[in-house]
């Protein structure tokens, strides 16, 4: 694997606050260059983005997020919450069925930046035991919960067999805070590049503002050529990281 343009960013990490806990924490790079997880790529033949969703499902936005993704015929990345899938299977469901891609963000999402490496496996393997027996599909990517990271985080996760998939520093447009239609939308629409990783979510509250903005955001994609894919699809179109780390899950 070789080191991308966009690793000098890496320094910016000492300014987030979540990063910072008692385990020992690298730069990103280092767990880029081991392949333990990505951010975003620099390196892409085409003008292809990852657009992701964290938290769901839910049973009234992520059917309405559906909708607009087959409107426009974009494929994304859901990264589910276990006990929420359990409750709404037909959702998980209906995301697989459409071609969608999804992904473990732990069965309970608790914010826990100290997490011990017993806990996280079975928050991991309990959340996959779910979406497995409703979609008999392994998962291969998984979201830290809030984009809390350190080595227990990251070795554990490689250990189960995931590649933990972050996002484009540049692309969180926070809108779990609602900050309004115009600004979830301008945020990712007016910084959008080939490689990035957008971070949404689908689950949480009320993501009314969310669904309005999407369907702005993908309306841009479509005016720019922009095509949306799954993060597994981004990855293999970026060639920048072996693609072994599919065949770790059976």
């Amino acid at each position: 694997m070789r080191i991308r343009c966009c690793f000098f960013v890496f320094i910016l990490i000492v300014f987030i606050p979540f990063n910072v806990s008692e385990a020992s924490t690298k730069e990103r790079v280092e767990y880029e260059y081991m392949g333990q997880a990505i951010w975003d790529f620099c390196h892409m033949k085409g003008n292809y983005v990852a657009v992701t969703f964290d938290d769901g499902p839910d049973p009234v936005y992520t059917p309405q997020i559906l909708d607009l993704l087959k409107k426009y015929q974009v494929k994304a990345t859901f990264f589910v919450v276990g006990k929420k899938a359990k409750d709404f299977p037909q959702v998980i469901q209906r995301i697989n069925n459409e071609g969608h891609e999804i992904a473990n963000h732990t069965y309970n999402h608790e914010y826990n930046a100290m997490i011990t490496e017993e806990k996280l496996t079975k928050e991991l393997k309990k959340t996959d035991e779910v979406v497995k027996a409703i979609t008999s599909k392994s998962m291969t990517l998984y979201r830290p919960v809030a984009g809390i990271y350190n080595d227990t985080i990251m070795n554990t996760a490689t250990k189960q067999g995931y590649l933990v998939t972050m996002w484009s520093w540049h692309q969180d447009p926070k809108d779990w805070m609602n900050p309004g239609v115009y600004p979830i939308y301008h945020h990712v629409s007016t910084a959008m590049k080939p490689g990035d990783v957008i971070v949404l979510h689908d689950s949480g509250g009320d993501r009314s503002q969310t669904v309005f903005a999407l369907e702005e955001i993908l309306k841009t994609m479509k005016n720019n050529d922009f095509k949306g894919v799954t993060v597994s699809e981004l990855i293999l179109l970026s060639q920048e990281i072996p693609t072994t780390i599919f065949d770790t899950k059976q």
